[in-house]
């Protein structure tokens, strides 16, 4: 028996083909959602296509300012100088793809680093239509691979510290035997070992407070309050605390700076430090007799300012590591130790890139000078400076009513014989119970006061002291050894009028006597 089986075949539906728009659309929004990337196209010649929102993020730039422009635009001036954003689509079109990590400018001027790849992009027949560029902000790894690199230089660090603190005591305890074996020591013992100890105290402080910022930087903790200043006011305060400095050691330092006012965001104190540091390196690495010059420029978005000298100079594979922290190059064939910590340029490069600048090292090799070159976005329209905001202060020879109240025995009777000699009247008090009953009888007008103190804290005190002086008009400055910005908030919170962080810095004291004088003239009037 024959039987026919028929075979029933289930047809086969087929999708209609995707448009090709529709899927660059589905790319392009894929691509608008990225936000930690800058991706973007570009033709042939370098002009910007296409812009993401991570491109906007990152770069600051809106896709309608940016496209049709150059991509050169992303470079800082000395890399379009020499070429380099048209050097890096000729090495993409070589090997088909290009990575490097470098500086790059955002819209309002300032720098980050970033890690950038650079695709050809090729038609069927070969020919390259175009690039696409990738770039990411590295700023924060660059960082932190920076810390993890110094932290294995700690050992040899602690060292260092160890030899560079008891240089400086040394001498100062020299002097001060040289006083205690002199019954009446005369006008130059009195000089000589009056101007060993102010240099090396002044020597020993900056240790301290290098490593105090060394600390913060490695900790996040440096921070910057920025307004509108004349980088010409910045230099000015920088060559005046260290012109002493070059002159001791015979050395020439030449500033020039154009008369045009140029303008910069940034924080005046922690310029200075920058300028200071940068200055300071150069006097020290460039022998007696030598020359130094800060110069000012204006070039194009930027304000560089150039230190340079013609001392021992930095080999060509040092320049890379001469900002790391804790490296120090050393001449091998010296016969004196130059001494310092390696934090020096470690805070200027921290500092200037808080800025959003940046801060580059130059040598021609050993022996021929070196220079260093502090690049920050100019401000192009700003209010002018206010006049005096950072005078000189000097109090006259008004008499005032301290009291000095500090558990440290010599700190409180060196301050009290400081003041005596300008001619103030000064008690001391070793204690907070024992302040309060000094104040109460003594009746100050200006209370220097330690915060660390047994038994009663300076914030605990400060209260009882004003109760029991009972004086509108009178000043309580904090004297501390905690001089963050943290720290000087919490004694303004707690009702003290001025921080004076230990050492007390004499321009910062002449500042605190001048407003209790100017409280006490006030007080008088009302009366």
């Amino acid at each position: 028996m024959t039987f026919n089986r028929s075979v029933r075949r289930k047809a086969t539906r087929h999708k209609p083909a995707r448009p090709q728009a529709a899927d660059d659309d589905n790319f392009k929004l894929m691509l608008d959602a990225v936000r930690d990337y800058a991706i973007f196209k570009l033709t042939e010649t370098g002009i910007v296509t296409t812009w993401n929102t991570g491109a906007q993020r990152l770069k600051g730039y809106s896709a309608g300012e940016i496209i049709g422009k150059h991509f050169s635009v992303f470079y800082p001036s000395d890399k379009i100088e020499m070429g380099w954003p048209e050097e890096e689509l000729r090495r993409a079109i070589a090997t088909g793809q290009y990575a490097e990590e470098g500086w790059r400018v955002k819209k309002d001027g300032s720098l980050f680093w970033a890690s950038v790849v650079i695709s050809a992009i090729r038609n069927s027949a070969g020919e390259v239509t175009g690039f696409a560029k990738v770039t990411r902000d590295m700023t924060e790894r660059r960082r932190l691979e920076e810390l993890e690199a110094s932290s294995r230089r700690m050992n040899e660090f602690l060292a260092l510290l160890s030899h560079e603190l008891r240089n400086p005591l040394a001498p100062i305890r020299n002097a001060v035997g040289v006083l205690q074996r002199v019954a009446s020591p005369g006008p130059e013992i009195l000089e000589r070992t009056k101007t060993v100890i102010d240099r090396q105290l002044t020597h020993v402080t900056r240790l301290v407070d290098d490593l105090l910022e060394a600390g913060r930087i490695t900790t996040g903790k440096v921070k910057v309050h920025t307004a509108p200043i004349r980088i010409q006011d910045v230099v000015d305060r920088a060559v005046e605390g260290l012109q002493t400095q070059a002159e001791s050691k015979g050395q020439a330092l030449d500033v020039r700076m154009p008369d045009e006012p140029l303008h910069v965001q940034a924080d005046h104190a922690r310029l200075v430090q920058v300028f200071q540091n940068l200055l300071d390196n150069a006097f020290k690495y460039t022998p007696a007799g030598g020359r130094i010059q800060l110069e000012v420029l204006s070039e194009d978005r930027f304000v560089s300012i150039r230190v340079k000298d013609n001392g021992r100079g930095i080999e060509a594979q040092s320049l890379d590591s001469v900002f790391d922290l804790f490296v120090q190059e050393k001449d091998p064939t010296s016969a004196k130790d130059e001494g310092g910590l390696g934090i020096g340029l470690t805070l200027a490069r921290s500092l200037v890139e808080l800025h959003g600048g940046r801060i580059q090292a130059h040598s021609p090799g050993r022996g021929l000078g070196s220079t260093f070159t502090v690049s920050l976005p100019v401000l192009e329209r700003t209010s002018p400076p206010e006049q005096g905001a950072y005078p000189l202060q000097h109090y006259g020879a008004s008499v005032l009513k301290v009291l000095v109240v500090d558990d440290n025995e010599d700190s409180a009777d060196s301050m009290a014989m400081l003041l005596e000699v300008d001619g103030h009247t000064v008690k001391t008090a070793y204690g907070g119970t024992q302040a309060v009953d000094i104040a109460a009888a003594f009746q100050p007008e200006l209370i220097l006061l330690d915060l660390s103190m047994p038994l009663m804290t300076g914030y605990e005190a400060i209260p009882l002291l004003r109760d029991a002086v009972r004086n509108d008009h009178l000043l309580v400055a904090a004297m501390t050894g905690y001089g963050l910005e943290a720290d000087k908030a919490r004694t303004s919170a707690a009702g003290f009028d001025a921080h004076l962080t230990k050492p007390v810095d004499l321009r910062a004291l002449e500042a605190v006597l001048t407003l209790a004088q100017e409280r006490k003239e006030s007080g008088k009037k009302l009366h």
